[in-house]
């Protein structure tokens, strides 16, 4: 298998790679979890507050079953 065939197969695995390198050596990790958090609780927020009674009734059932 020569550089190009090599290349071609595993293009995604290498730019993968070199990018996940990039984060850890810059530490833009941090960043990235805080921005995941910051939107997991914005849509989390936002679905609680659309549904009010069904988010009441599956919280009462759960917290019944404990």
């Amino acid at each position: 298998m020569n550089l190009k065939e090599f290349w071609n197969s595993y293009k995604g695995a290498i730019i993968g790679i070199v990018v996940a390198i990039l984060i850890l050596v810059t530490r833009l990790h941090d960043l990235i979890l805080a921005i995941v958090i910051l939107v997991l609780g914005a849509l989390t927020g936002n679905y609680v507050q659309q549904n009010k009674e069904d988010v009441k009734t599956k919280l009462k059932t759960f917290i019944d079953k404990m």
